[in-house]
């Protein structure tokens, strides 16, 4: 058996944070994607060699970090008998397959009180517009209502504004009433 150190243990996990080299391959798809030189485990979403973290999908097609020479001995290891494994170990191994646990997927994000906040700044918004056409304005003037507005048409008619294609056209003046 190959016995592994905390030392090397953290060096395994410090060099698996490192960025992802990239390589582009070719699928049937013929989508190119992005997986550097990531083991591919599985079919995953789709049937493309992505990863993805959801519970809905809980197998991605690929690792999530690639393997690195530590993490060969640490997955040689993985081979033997699992109690040999410290606990350290199995989250490490755990670790490179996948980004997050269940738990952590399911974890609430407080999302919800941005939203929140956006509804309550809106509202705020709109009750203090609503406040100042209340006071701030006048009253409407009195050419708003609906008898000056009759008014206004009669005047029109009366006038003949327009007779050609405007209003009065529409008018029939001999018998006083809407063509």
């Amino acid at each position: 058996m190959i016995s592994i150190n905390n030392s090397i243990l953290r060096s395994i996990v410090h060099k698996s944070l490192r960025p992802v080299t990239v390589n582009s391959v070719r699928f049937g798809s013929g989508a190119v994607t992005k997986i550097g030189r990531r083991e591919i485990v599985g079919y995953g979403f789709s049937g493309e060699p992505v990863y993805y973290d959801s519970w809905q999908y809980p197998f991605p097609a690929v690792r999530y970090r690639e393997i690195t020479p530590e993490l060969k001995a640490l997955k040689e290891k993985e081979k033997g008998d699992w109690k040999s494994l410290s606990i350290e170990e199995k989250k490490c191994l755990y670790r490179v397959s996948f980004c997050q646990t269940f738990a952590e997927m399911d974890a609430p994000t407080g999302e919800w009180k941005k939203v929140l906040g956006g509804v309550l700044i809106a509202v705020s918004l709109g009750v203090w517009i609503l406040l100042l056409n209340l006071t701030l304005y006048d009253e409407r003037p009195h050419s708003y209502t609906e008898e000056a507005r009759r008014a206004q048409l009669k005047r029109l008619l009366d006038l003949k504004m327009n007779p050609i294609r405007g209003i009065s056209s529409k008018w029939d003046y001999e018998k006083n009433e809407w063509k």
